[in-house]
């Protein structure tokens, strides 16, 4: 009985630390959703880039994933305050599959972070090709751009020379650029070279990377207790039965 108490109380730990971390990534996903700002959101607008297909829906993953760990967590804990078999089973069979899947995920993430900068590379042209086109001409597109300049302190995607020959550019006969590339002294502006915007990207993808592959270290710590805690009490279960 003293046993039974015991598992049942660290599978509401468990099962509350699944709970708390799903609430953060569902927090995370919609976050991500609402930031119009984003630098992976520019790549939802250039032609060409599947490479980043994954990336730039990474918000709806992460609601979906937070959502799950949610009803994970809440179905933990009823199986073990109801001593439901049936609950518990089904919670060990849902976290098994998640635990694989975030061990697969943690091998693509590690390779992904390995080539960031080759795949960054790659889509150049036609990133530069999209902000000629687009920057200036396309309201939803410009503005993007805009927020990201201005929250990253930087210009274009490798250099302000990436807006020549854009609508924006053409309205002084190819003189005018963003103002994230421009600085003034003594009232007069002048372009500031190699402020990338292809650095910032770099950076985020690098130092999130790495956060979320601690985040999910420990959060399948706690899976791997939590099955083993729920087959426990599964077998203890069945015993009284």
């Amino acid at each position: 009985m003293c046993c039974s108490g015991f598992l049942k109380i660290m599978m509401f730990i468990f099962n509350g630390g699944i709970f708390l971390a799903g609430a953060g990534i569902l927090g995370v996903g919609v976050w991500v959703k609402v930031d119009s700002g984003s630098l992976l959101v520019l790549l939802d607008n250039v032609e060409g880039t599947s490479e980043f297909s994954q990336l730039v829906n990474v918000a709806y993953v992460l609601i979906g994933v937070g959502a799950v760990r949610l009803v994970i967590g809440f179905l933990g804990c009823c199986g073990a305050v109801r001593e439901s078999r049936c609950m518990l089973l089904t919670f060990f069979s849902i976290v098994l599959i998640i635990f694989l899947i975030e061990v697969a995920g943690a091998v693509v993430l590690l390779v992904f972070q390995d080539v960031a900068e080759q795949l960054l590379d790659h889509v150049e042209d036609q990133v530069k090709t999209s902000i000629k086109d687009n920057y200036g001409s396309n309201e939803k597109f410009t503005s993007i751009w805009n927020a990201t300049m201005e929250e990253f302190k930087c210009c274009g995607y490798k250099n302000y020379t990436d807006f020549d020959g854009s609508a924006f550019n053409n309205q002084l006969g190819g003189d005018l650029y963003p103002v994230t590339c421009c600085k003034e002294t003594i009232g007069v502006a002048t372009v500031i070279p190699n402020l990338r915007c292809f650095n910032k990207l770099l950076q985020l993808i690098e130092e999130n990377a790495g956060i979320i592959g601690a985040v999910a270290l420990g959060i399948a710590a706690l899976e791997v207790a939590a099955m083993v805690v729920s087959m426990v009490l599964f077998k203890n279960i069945g015993e009284k039965a």
